[in-house]
């Protein structure tokens, strides 16, 4: 085991590494898009159950926001286009 003599943690850099790769993707509320063309868009970009889909579009309804997936930043960021291209708001945290 090695000694830290100036008593500060040391961060390892692989973990720092994993954390930046990856995010999660937010739904963003907004009032031009239908209950059932939000849920269809989840189901189609996302893989969400019908009742999942249901689900995180009435918390973006009534929260304003949502998260809907969490992974690798690169992927999380192509959903997001793909949720773009359809009319949604999203973003990536």
């Amino acid at each position: 085991m090695e000694r830290n003599y100036t008593g500060k943690p040391r961060k390892i850099v692989s973990d720092e590494a994993a954390e930046t790769r990856l995010a999660r993707l937010v739904l963003l509320n907004d009032d031009f898009n239908s209950f059932d063309y939000v849920m269809d868009s989840l189901v189609a970009v996302c893989d969400h159950s019908e009742l999942q889909a249901e689900q995180c579009t009435l918390i973006t309804h009534f929260k304003g926001r949502c998260d809907i997936r969490s992974g690798e930043r690169q992927i999380m960021n192509e959903l997001r286009h793909r949720l773009l291209s359809r009319g949604l708001k999203a973003m990536l945290e």
